[in-house]
């Protein structure tokens, strides 16, 4: 779960609409660390206090940035306003869980920055049923990571399936939301790449990672009405982009965004 950071237009970046292509094929995950690391730090984590940059103020000024920066959804804004993210960093990290930046979360995988969340979860409130409900309805992550953007998706939705192929993270995710008594989200160990389907079909889907192209398994759960919204290759294989794709009766619709770079896509679990 991590991107990097690399410079960006402003809100909204524009997105540009092509023909969808068919197939999918995972890529490999960067170097990880031992799987026990990952369990550690799980197991040592607490929740760091103060009113230092981990507390209240700190989160303020990190929504009142996004703003600045052209953020206007104003569900998205609760979200971020009410989730703490330094809850969902280690302890030697919370002075920086409010910048702008990617942290390290254990296994080669980062919590993805702030700014890349909001615009992701904007982006899918923009969606055909989303606009229509006011909220996110059902929605599938892959990726749960630490379990941060669980947590705000779990704030905007009316349930969330997320899916992590990596146990140590998925039992750290657990922890964390378990400890928050956060509703309406049921936390899965599996291939994300196969999605949910006994749980879809599903309004809204975001992954935090990308292949050489989305799931058909993705596609095949998205619900009419429904958004999707995940990192991909460009043509051409040299750079990953946001890949937005809606489901309407006519078939699905895709449109392109701005490049990004996430940790591959890799189909399995550990």
């Amino acid at each position: 779960m991590s991107e990097s950071a690399k410079p960006r237009s402003r809100f909204p970046a524009a997105l540009h609409q092509v023909a969808p292509s068919a197939t999918a094929r995972a890529g490999t995950l960067r170097p990880q660390r031992p799987l026990h690391e990952a369990a550690d730090d799980a197991r040592r984590h607490v929740a760091p206090t103060g009113l230092g940059l981990d507390g209240d103020a700190a989160r303020v000024r990190m929504v009142m940035r996004l703003q600045q920066e052209g953020v206007r959804c104003e569900p998205v804004l609760q979200a971020l306003r009410a989730v703490q993210r330094h809850g969902f960093v280690d302890t030697a990290l919370a002075a920086q869980a409010y910048e702008d930046t990617s942290l390290p979360i254990g296994l080669g995988q980062t919590i993805s920055k702030p700014s890349v969340v909001a615009r992701m979860l904007e982006w899918l409130f923009l969606g055909e049923s989303a606009r229509a409900r006011g909220h996110l309805g059902r929605v599938l992550e892959i990726g749960t990571g630490c379990g941060y953007q669980a947590a705000l998706l779990a704030e905007v939705s009316s349930h969330v399936v997320s899916i992590e192929r990596l146990r140590p993270l998925h039992d750290m995710a657990h922890q964390r939301l378990s400890a928050l008594g956060t509703p309406r989200c049921r936390l899965l160990h599996g291939d994300g790449m196969l999605g949910s389907p006994s749980h879809g079909p599903f309004d809204s889907i975001i992954s935090a990672a990308g292949g050489e192209e989305l799931p058909e398994a993705w596609l095949d759960q998205l619900a009419v009405g429904g958004r999707l919204i995940a990192p991909a290759l460009a043509a051409g294989g040299r750079h990953q982009v946001l890949v937005v794709v809606d489901r309407t009766a006519q078939g699905l619709r895709r449109t392109i965004g701005e490049t990004v770079q996430f940790v591959p896509l890799k189909s399995g679990f550990t």
